[in-house]
């Protein structure tokens, strides 16, 4: 296995990494944020379809976010959406406008938004891990068809499980800094 195999590894978990921190940035602890609902996935036309592409979100007040739906059938499932994608709001339809109060960040709502950063923190993890098996597949499928002798397979794994740990360690020092955030008051 090449240098630019090995890199290209690393390129998917830094993608990994990258999505987490975006994620991340749309937990707000102290005013709200459009990222909140960034994540938030609509069905529609028969699609399933990130928020963004079914109505313009905004930040009118520190504590309210608002999606101006585009069509007003799909008013519905948008606070549907929101409300079933575990963020710990309440969204309230108002014609074609979904509202979205951010609630005063309470104890327990500071625990909630823990829990959502450790689940996004997971997701990362997973996705890492997901890189570090397709490459250790590719290797056995490289010894396997004679391209590599068992000694490199075995240098070359322990690379990629070098490269899953450094990057999993990343997420957790990044889920710590997120978490302390969070529980500052």
């Amino acid at each position: 296995m090449s240098d630019a195999r090995l890199s290209e590894f690393s390129r998917r978990m830094d993608g990994a990494l990258e999505a987490l921190r975006k994620e991340f940035s749309g937990l707000r602890t102290g005013r709200a944020s459009a990222n909140l609902l960034e994540p938030v996935h609509v069905s529609a036309y028969g699609n399933d379809m990130p928020l963004n592409q079914v109505g313009t979100i905004n930040v009118p007040e520190p504590r309210m976010i608002t999606v101006q739906v585009w069509d007003r059938g799909l008013v519905g499932a948008v606070e549907k959406a929101i409300r079933d994608a575990g963020l710990g709001v309440n969204p309230m339809a108002d014609g074609s406008t979904v509202r979205v109060p951010i609630p005063e960040l309470s104890r327990e709502r500071r625990q909630e938004l823990s829990k959502i950063a450790h689940k996004y923190a997971e997701h990362a993890r997973v996705a890492i891990r997901n890189v570090r098996r397709d490459g250790m597949d590719f290797l056995k499928k490289q010894e396997k068809d004679g391209k590599i002798t068992e000694d490199e397979h075995h240098g070359l794994s322990d690379q990629v499980q070098k490269l899953t740990d450094e990057h999993v360690q990343k997420v957790d020092e990044t889920l710590a800094a997120k978490e302390k955030e969070i529980m500052q008051v």
